[in-house]
């Protein structure tokens, strides 16, 4: 991988001919996206900011790059739903809104070299781009990233994946295949950022399903790195496909059990990094987890915890942050995640973690996915837990008797729902109001049933 440019800079120390997008077997060049970025610029004139809403990744790149070129910021809503995008828009009435459609006519451009370093200096407070989640009032929370801030965290995951490739394959450039998509800040620092500011290749391709995902790896060339997951490698490893060699696997979004970590790395032939961080903060921190249990902080990373959560701070931020996340400091240089604060769930006054609950269920031979919540309060009733799981060939009854040595009759999930498939955003995040969705659709068909 090569450096990052120096500080204040942006892309103008890379070559032109450098390749950043793998398509059809063949390299797209850096100085073909900046012609296309170039030929959008008249569509962002004026604008306030950015929204990319493009689902191709070449578009994708092209579109952040044009953004950069003119000067504002790129705007990450939660989602590509409507209502979230309006939201962001009520935000910011001034941006401009870009899809795949958008660049097709500037798809066959010219080639052109990246302008001068010197036309590319941006000063490091910069306002990059805004991540926004979803907020409890209906209203996005926004996290603004500077330039200076970019840097650094794209620094340190360079690094982070650099030092698990092995040493036959360090000289050669790095090729990407994400499964998540690009508007994540998880797909945005390991899909987007990466390949324009770190020297790596990106696969044009986003797979899902896991033929797909192994079709696509065949074709990359070494040394491959898959982003991706918890859900997806869990369906990778359940569908027995075997995949070409993958010098790392790159893991977030949601917890990942060490026995699924090594099964990957079996599968894989590699070695699996698990990432954790935030939309407000971006990634902290990795671990081998197949391996270790606790994480090593990036260089520079501050964690302060108290009761409800944590504080953290790194140099390159632009102001301290506060996680849900609750965390053990057990040596210099490393954390151990404990839970979150809205994690611990009390039932009948007894106290038990989401996470470790979510993970006895997934423990069951058979089960695929899973996840286990509670429901909102019901006014007069206990506030029980309930659990949504994919086990194809198993009943309710067969998971209750495997769960009932494991758990404090308190914990069982009531209701225990089978699906053909969770409610999973495209980065497989489990969205709480999808969760409560589907239990009411369930409930309701089950009213529906009794009076038919």
């Amino acid at each position: 991988m090569a450096t990052l440019p120096a500080p204040g800079s942006v892309l103008g120390s890379l070559d032109p001919r450098s390749p950043v997008l793998f398509e059809h077997g063949c390299d797209v060049q850096l100085g073909t996206l900046f012609a296309q970025a170039a030929a959008l610029g008249p569509r962002l004139a004026g604008a306030s900011a950015c929204i990319n809403l493009c689902e191709r990744r070449p578009e994708f790149l092209a579109t952040w790059m044009a953004a950069l070129l003119a000067g504002c910021p790129t705007l990450l809503p939660s989602s590509r739903a409507p209502e979230a995008v309006a939201a962001v828009q009520a935000l910011h009435p001034g941006a401009v809104v870009l899809q795949d459609e958008d660049l097709v006519a500037v798809g066959t451009a010219a080639a052109l070299p990246p302008p001068a370093a010197a036309s590319l200096r941006v000063p490091g407070e910069r306002l990059l781009m805004i991540g926004f989640t979803s907020g409890s009032t209906g209203t996005p929370s926004a996290h603004r990233k500077s330039w200076r801030s970019v840097q650094g965290h794209t620094q340190h995951n360079a690094a982070a994946i650099r030092a698990a490739i092995p040493a036959d394959q360090a000289a050669a450039v790095a090729t990407i295949v994400g499964t998540v998509p690009s508007q994540h800040m998880y797909g945005m620092e390991l899909t987007v950022l990466l390949p324009l500011l770190a020297g790596v290749r990106l696969h044009a391709a986003r797979p899902l399903l896991p033929q797909d995902i192994a079709d696509v790896l065949a074709e990359t060339p070494e040394p491959r790195v898959l982003v991706s997951t918890p859900a997806h490698l869990r369906a990778i490893v359940t569908a027995g496909i075997a995949l070409p060699r993958v010098a790392v696997t790159v893991s977030a979004t949601a917890p990942l059990d060490a026995a699924l970590a090594g099964e990957v790395e079996a599968l894989t032939g590699g070695v699996l990094v698990e990432m954790f961080g935030s939309t407000e903060t971006c990634i902290l921190g990795a671990r081998h987890t197949a391996r270790v249990a606790d994480w090593r902080g990036y260089e520079g990373v501050v964690f302060t915890p108290d009761d409800g959560g944590t504080r953290v701070d790194a140099p390159w931020f632009d102001a301290p942050q506060r996680l849900q996340d609750l965390v053990e400091l057990p040596a210099p240089g490393r954390f151990r995640l404990v839970g979150r604060s809205s994690d611990l769930v009390d039932v009948a006054g007894k106290r038990a973690s989401l996470a470790e609950l979510t993970a006895r269920v997934l423990a069951i031979p058979g089960v695929q996915d899973a996840v286990v919540f509670q429901p909102d309060a019901q006014p007069g009733l206990v506030r029980r837990l309930a659990a949504l799981v994919v086990a194809p060939g198993l009943d309710a009854t067969a998971l209750r008797a495997a769960l009932r040595p494991a758990l404090d009759p308190a914990f069982m999930p009531r209701p225990l729902l089978l699906l053909e498939a969770l409610p999973r955003t495209a980065a497989g995040k489990l969205p709480r109001a999808a969760l409560l969705a589907t239990l009411a659709a369930h409930a309701a068909q089950a009213t529906r049933a009794a009076r038919d």
